[in-house]
């Protein structure tokens, strides 16, 4: 296996870049490869969890100053004088469903920060090598990735975890499950658990928001209504103002995706008016009445 591409090149930004810089590259890079708008590109998804695993490493302070000392290499594993690490011998396995007892609890932020210290004093060269890496896929509902639910999951030795979701989850996502891999004579190898968001029937996601196109009928688009609308959190109750055209878009606040911050976007509602197929008595109480204003003009025609 080759070494991982430096995360500055990978996100095209100096050395010095600052933080902003940084944030502003990888946004690009994350929308121009993200999976949902490159479903049929394999490459692309190998790109975008390039992106993520380099952005991963250059947010953190800890972490990005880890690797320019060259204490840690680019995938976040300590720099090893002969190459020891790397990806082991697991890579490809899916995790197990639920139905397991006694399972043990991780969170993901505890584990992430300052999992790597400095040298501690050890001769160079004389490291013993850790073991091994063991990749992971973990597919999550569109559900349980807006609301960050917990994920059960089962490890090649058997074990389960339940695993809790960190804020500013994406489709792509590399996180490190420190000393869950592969045993080694300098300790365990990590596990690498790469994130893929489901898509959802009626949900579409759009940066931090959601989008959903709501029908609604003639008469609450003319006269307006209360009507019910389903949330990743449950259905809420949602008013219509009268005279609503289709394409108007309601804003349902702190019901998108959960934020790196912790903050939520929010859900956008599309409304779509949905006219009855074959109503004479539609048609009847219509006929002779015409709306003469200029609804095309702005098109040039």
């Amino acid at each position: 296996m080759g070494m991982a591409a430096d995360p500055y090149s990978i996100l095209g930004v100096a050395r010095g870049a600052s933080e902003k810089d940084i944030k502003s590259a990888y946004r690009k890079l994350a929308k121009e490869l993200h999976p949902d708008t490159n479903q049929d590109n394999a490459r692309a998804a190998d790109r975008f969890g390039e992106v993520s695993r380099a952005y991963d490493i250059l947010s953190d302070k800890e972490k990005r100053a880890q690797f320019d000392r060259g204490e840690i290499d680019a995938e976040g594993n300590p720099a090893m004088p002969f190459g020891y690490g790397g990806g082991g011998p697991g890579a490809g396995r899916g995790f197990g469903g639920g139905g397991f007892g006694g399972a043990e609890t991780i969170d993901l932020g505890d584990i992430f920060g300052g999992m790597f210290g400095g040298g501690g004093g050890r001769a160079a060269g004389r490291a013993p090598p850790r073991g091994g890496n063991v990749q992971y896929r973990l597919d999550v509902s569109f559900v349980d990735a807006a609301t960050g639910a917990a994920q059960r999951i089962t490890l090649s030795d058997g074990k389960t975890l339940d695993l809790k979701l960190p804020a500013g989850l994406e489709s792509g996502t590399q996180m490190r499950l420190a000393g869950k891999g592969t045993a080694g004579p300098g300790g365990n190898g990590d596990a690498l658990v790469t994130i893929h968001i489901q898509s959802h029937p009626f949900f579409r996601r759009d940066g931090d928001n959601i989008r959903l196109e709501l029908p609604v009928s003639l008469d609450e688009a003319v006269n307006g209504a209360k009507v019910k609308v389903p949330t990743v959190e449950g259905a809420v109750m949602l008013t219509i103002a009268p005279a609503s055209s289709s394409g108007k878009v309601l804003r349902l606040k702190g019901k998108g995706f959960t934020r790196k911050d912790g903050s939520r976007g929010d859900q956008l509602v599309s409304l779509e008016i949905m006219l009855p197929e074959g109503d004479e008595d539609l048609a009847r109480r219509l006929d002779g009445w015409r709306d003469e204003r200029p609804l095309r003009a702005r098109l040039g025609v």
